[in-house]
């Protein structure tokens, strides 16, 4: 009689997927007329290419179904990844975010209101086979925008390729594909008023542009009106330039020089005059226009300042850059690192 000794089988170990070659990293805000339509855009760009691909959406605090949307689109495509914010953060953070998640060889950021087509994606990516690490797609036409939005978006990106210490492309938003390696530097940057366009020329690596037109929005509003285009151009300035604070020194010298003019030509005057009642009038004017003038000197020193030490306070306070509430289609590993990038 034979004994037959059963070998336990051997505890398989559960490995995750490799990484994919290519992430799309979008951010979400009010868009739920158009996340289907960008989804379906940006797979159909990718799949031809036969590698592997993953869209990561994060959803920045949206108040429409923008969320429900994304999460019934998860289920019926596991490809597309969503991170869900606690609250609105903001576009930049949002981009961060992504790319704080995004695993890919290759991380094209773009904006999920198809201002920017997802079909420009293989175009980048051809240039990344090329052998550049950052490929940034330049707007060489503007549809659909009024002559002002032109007008003062031309003017700041020429600004701030002059006055910063980065050579920003002109004319080139987030729209973007960067290599792992980048990708890698951007996320060991963890300042809280971020500028991403311009983070990714300064981590530095070889570049190159691919020009495309960008269309005019389908569905919904601008999520970059006035007010906010405003405080944007600022944390770019303020970003990577000390010229503010510098026009401050500057300013103080040009009203010392112009108050030891202006304390001439008053003696001058009172020298001349006819009465002891226009010297006294001549004497209050120019009193009262010199306090008025070096207030409103010293109260626009006092704002630059104000705008970096307000930063300064930001950076101090240590606080997260976002709080993620869910995020679907992520491994407890992959969330595991993202939150270790936050501290």
């Amino acid at each position: 009689m034979s004994l037959v000794t059963e070998v336990a089988p051997e505890p398989q170990l559960v490995t995750e997927p490799g990484p994919p070659t290519f992430s799309v990293v979008a951010p979400v805000f009010n868009e739920e007329a158009l996340i289907e339509e960008f989804c379906q855009r940006a797979v159909a760009a990718l799949e031809p290419l036969g590698e592997p691909f993953e869209l990561v959406l994060v959803n920045d605090g949206s108040r429409d179904r923008s969320g429900l949307i994304l999460r019934a689109i998860h289920e019926r495509d596991p490809r597309v990844r969503v991170i869900n914010f606690s609250r609105n953060f903001g576009h930049q953070l949002a981009i961060t975010a992504g790319t704080d998640y995004a695993r890919g060889r290759a991380v094209i950021v773009i904006d999920s209101d198809l201002q920017d087509p997802p079909e420009v994606i293989p175009e980048l990516i051809a240039r990344w086979r090329e052998g550049y690490e950052v490929v940034y797609a330049v707007r060489e036409e503007r549809e659909g925008e009024t002559w002002f939005k032109r007008a003062t978006a031309s003017a700041f990106y020429r600004l701030i390729a002059r006055i910063t210490n980065v050579e920003l492309p002109v004319d080139a938003g987030d729209f973007r594909l960067m290599d792992r390696k980048v990708v890698d530097a951007l996320n060991r940057i963890r300042e809280h008023h971020r500028f991403m366009r311009g983070l990714s020329v300064w981590v530095g690596f070889r570049s190159t542009g691919v020009s495309y037109t960008r269309h005019a929005r389908k569905a919904g509003s601008t999520k970059y009106p006035f007010r906010k285009m405003l405080k944007f151009a600022l944390d770019g300035i303020t970003s990577f330039s000390y010229l503010p604070l510098q026009l401050a020194t500057y300013l103080g010298f040009i009203v010392a020089a112009l108050s030891l003019i202006f304390i001439l030509v008053v003696f001058i005057m009172r020298l001349g005059s006819a009465t002891p009642q226009d010297a006294a009038f001549y004497g209050q004017a120019s009193t009262l226009a010199s306090v008025l003038f070096i207030g409103a000197v010293q109260l626009i020193s006092l704002g630059i300042i104000g705008e970096y030490v307000g930063r300064i306070y930001d950076e101090v306070k240590g606080r997260p850059l976002y709080i993620v509430a869910e995020a679907l289609g992520f491994s407890e590993a992959e969330r595991a690192r993202a939150e270790r990038l936050q501290h």
